[in-house]
């Protein structure tokens, strides 16, 4: 995306992102909270229909694989607690569809994973594929966090990404997860689809605050070249705008801010204390294990991804042999790299060596970050240019490593 101003930061923003990059209330765990988190991620890889957009590891003609598929994971899960992980602090379940599985499939996955007595359990939901039977039987098995895929509230928009439900759908699902026990809930949407209006996003951000849930996600629309979206504009269709894009970023900040929804990573606002504690750990660099086709995991160190199609997994569980296709281990520097990268992108920031003090100064004044302590934060116009800030802090050693 483009700078889109050159502006010194505000005194409003330097006060605000002191606070948010201040110790207590951040949200960010610190290494020792991360040393104590584990979580757990199930790759659901079914779907009704693929949206235009999605380039996941997701089929809509495998349905008939669902009960080997579930058997697979809860054993791969037996398995995997034999090798003495602990309780999980946080379960995500993702995809694909999850609340495409019927109640008790996935509630049999769950049982299968040892959990602490507040962990937090995710599962995504279509709102076509909710109803309230489905609601109270998660709600019942300890799920207590609801994600749902609602991308926008503009019925042209949803068109052009290829989904299948309505905006009135948006409402039923989530009316029905509060009768189901739901307080926890969050809102998937994305933005700069072609064709997509600024009035068209207000309205879409207006509908999700409306909806009056503690956590939103916002992001920006993207080209996969291997999706039915990226041969139409190989083909000469309109492509996202970055300028657009921009504003629809500033606009989401501004409107969820306003409503009492701080930003707390890049592309995520919640209100105080509803900040997603398993993609932290992501962001955080914690440990987790990868369940199901194409999952990553993040144990002893070591990244390791299983093989990418359910088919192949099933049979590696079935025949007794590891699911992992690959992994890497990490030497110190890039780690250090990568974990100051993940840390640019939360509100808490990150620690930046002496060496990068005058790219520091240089990006503080365009008004693309802000020293904080030890610490520096991205500002919103930092935000917009994430990679680009990140690349030239490390380049110029923001971890004494070059």
């Amino acid at each position: 995306m483009p700078d889109t101003t050159h502006a010194a930061v505000s005194a409003a923003e330097r006060s605000e992102l002191a606070g948010a990059a201040s110790d207590r209330g951040s949200g960010i765990p610190s290494r020792s909270e991360r040393d104590q988190k584990f979580g757990v991620y199930v790759h659901v890889p079914f779907c009704a229909a693929r949206c235009d957009y999605c380039d996941f590891a997701t089929w809509t003609d495998r349905a008939h694989l669902v009960d080997e598929y579930v058997d697979a994971c809860v054993t791969d899960l037996a398995r995997r607690a034999g090798e003495g992980y602990p309780a999980a602090t946080s379960v995500f379940f993702g995809g694909g569809t999850p609340s495409l599985l019927p109640a008790g499939q996935l509630v049999r996955i769950l049982e299968a994973i040892e959990r602490t007595g507040d962990a937090e359990v995710t599962v995504e939901c279509n709102p076509d594929s909710v109803d309230a039977a489905k609601l109270d039987a998660y709600f019942a098995a300890g799920v207590n966090r609801l994600s749902f895929g609602v991308q926008s509230m503009a019925p042209h928009v949803l068109a052009a990404l290829g989904r299948t439900h309505d905006p009135a759908n948006v409402t039923r699902s989530i009316a029905l997860a509060r009768e189901a026990g739901f307080e926890r809930i969050n809102v998937d949407l994305i933005y700069g689809t072609p064709g997509e209006t600024v009035d068209d996003w207000r309205a879409t951000l207006e509908g999700a605050i409306a909806l009056g849930v503690p956590h939103v996600s916002a992001y920006a629309l993207t080209v996969e070249p291997a999706t039915p979206l990226g041969r139409r504009v190989a083909a000469g269709a309109a492509a996202p705008d970055d300028d657009r894009q921009a504003e629809a970023y500033l606009l989401a900040d501004e409107l969820l801010r306003a409503a009492g929804l701080d930003w707390y990573e890049v592309s995520n606002w919640a209100q105080p204390g509803e900040e997603c504690r398993h993609n932290l750990l992501y962001w955080s660099e914690g440990e987790y294990l990868g369940i199901g086709c194409a999952a990553h995991g993040h144990t002893g160190g070591r990244r390791w991804w299983n093989v990418r199609t359910p088919e192949r997994y099933i049979a590696a569980v079935q025949a007794g042999v590891s699911a992992e296709t690959g992994s890497e281990q990490l030497d110190p520097a890039p780690r250090a790299e990568e974990a100051c990268a993940l840390a640019l992108r939360t509100r808490g920031g990150a620690p930046i060596a002496a060496a990068a003090s005058g790219v520091v100064a240089e990006l503080a004044e365009s008004g693309f970050l802000q020293r904080v302590g030890e610490r520096v934060v991205l500002t919103p116009r930092g935000r917009l240019l994430a990679s680009d800030v990140t690349a030239r802090l490390l380049i110029a050693g923001a971890v004494g490593t070059r």
